[in-house]
């Protein structure tokens, strides 16, 4: 597979966002990157494009990212991660139900990949790497990462092998509707996830609780 797709996987946890005295031009390149991909897909997006989207020269480009457009992109991957993680961070964090927090998890998780400009544009302009993140090997890597990030948040109410089970199952049930995008649930309406959640998730969860 091509390393314009191997940057969309990281190893879990690893999100190099390193302080440097570049960071207002190295987050403005990012940004600027995020747009292109939005506009135009990864195939198109080039170098001498994201300098001119940030009002950056090639040059100033190369500097603060040695290794050109794949570096780029590498940082925009750690970048946007860094950015998803923090907002889901601070809706699950003010749950004060095991409802809640699977409602925020799967709500505004769903919410923002689906709403995410640069995904839903490579969606239809390299599907193949999409393909690649979300094939069984990957998508299984996927899934344990947000499992690590969401196990914290269900420790208030379960044990900590339980907090471990209901993490990986609550994402992996997002996961399958991100995928499968199946009409009954719509994961950017806060009481269509509610409705799925007491109907299936939390019963569910309640099952993997009596396990211990």
């Amino acid at each position: 597979m091509a390393e314009s797709a191997k940057i969309l996987t990281l190893p879990a946890g690893e999100l190099r966002l390193q302080p440097n005295g570049d960071r207002p031009k190295r987050i403005l390149i990012v940004d600027a990157a995020v747009a292109c991909l939005a506009k135009q897909g990864l195939k198109k997006t080039s170098v001498e494009e994201i300098a001119a989207s940030a009002g950056v020269s090639r040059a100033t480009l190369y500097r603060i990212f040695p290794g050109g457009r794949e570096a780029v992109l590498t940082a925009v991957v750690e970048t946007e991660l860094a950015r998803f993680f923090s907002r889901l961070a601070v809706a699950m964090g003010s749950a004060e139900s095991m409802e809640e927090v699977l409602v925020a998890g799967i709500h505004h998780g769903g919410t923002q990949l689906l709403d995410h400009p640069a995904l839903q544009t490579m969606m239809v302009t390299d599907p193949e790497i999409i393909i690649y993140v979300v094939n069984f090997e990957q998508l299984d890597h996927t899934i344990a990462t947000a499992a690590t990030f969401a196990e914290p948040f269900f420790t208030r109410w379960l044990e900590p092998k339980a907090s471990r089970r209901a993490a990986e199952f609550a994402v992996r049930v997002m996961v399958s509707h991100l995928i499968d995008r199946d009409q009954t649930v719509d994961l950017t309406s806060e009481a269509s996830v509610r409705t799925l959640v007491r109907g299936f998730v939390l019963p569910g969860v309640e099952a993997l609780k009596d396990q211990e």
